[in-house]
């Protein structure tokens, strides 16, 4: 007995095309700031009855329409979503300080503030990779740069934060020699991207970045394990 054969020809799934239709849907198109002191809530392997809270700096937008908080994590500006790691951390939720709430989506009321706006300033999509969107770090960021494995390591505070075109976001620091003005503020000449100057970057909290600066040894140790300068 033959075979029968199905009327629909098989197709060809290019997985490659599938993968990057799905990173777009993931790409930043908006940002707003978070200036109510809502946190993300983490949990670390090495702790598990303890939960750590660390501030969002900002909510984000996707172009599939899901929005997501964001907080300067290792070498980026992570979705609070991703962060799964079982040596440096995994999310649980957002926390409401002032009610000690916590829920596990973005509250509404970002939702619609970052729609607005995005049906606002509508971006007309070209070929160049432009910028979108700056906004300022209001949490005393600073970026652990290194240029290569042997040079000497310089922490700097973030100045803000730019979202391009194609979703990606760099950070803003500052060479102090041609600031003419004090404070720097974003839209300053002395302003360059991160990733334009230093091939490695990682971001921590203030506090974290202090203890660094002070040469705290157990921070200093954790640093040592955590931070692998690339060839």
């Amino acid at each position: 007995m033959g075979v029968s054969q199905s009327p629909r020809s098989a197709q060809v799934i290019d997985l490659d095309t599938v993968r990057l239709r799905q990173q777009a849907q993931k790409s930043l198109v908006r940002l707003a700031p978070e200036l109510d002191g809502l946190e993300m809530v983490y949990q670390l392997a090495a702790s598990p009855d303890s939960y750590f809270g660390m501030p969002i700096l900002a909510w984000g937008l996707r172009a599939d329409g899901h929005v997501v908080g964001l907080v300067p994590w290792m070498e980026t500006l992570t979705a609070c979503q991703e962060v799964d790691s079982q040596e440096n951390g995994y999310f649980v939720g957002y926390r409401d300080p002032e009610t000690e709430e916590i829920f596990d989506s973005p509250p509404d009321h970002k939702y619609y503030e970052l729609t607005a706006a995005a049906d606002y300033f509508e971006y007309e999509a070209s070929g160049d990779v432009t910028l979108i969107q700056q906004i300022p770090d209001t949490l005393g960021t600073h970026a652990l740069c290194m240029n290569h494995p042997n040079a000497p390591r310089h922490m700097k505070p973030v100045y803000g934060w730019r979202l391009y075109s194609d979703g990606s976001i760099d950070a803003l620091l500052a060479d102090e020699e041609k600031a003419t003005m004090t404070p720097i503020l974003l839209g300053d000449k002395c302003l360059y991207s991160a990733r334009s100057c230093h091939p490695s970057v990682y971001y921590f909290q203030r506090h974290i970045a202090n203890r660094i600066l002070e040469e705290d040894p157990a921070t200093l140790e954790t640093l040592a394990m955590m931070v692998v300068p690339g060839d």
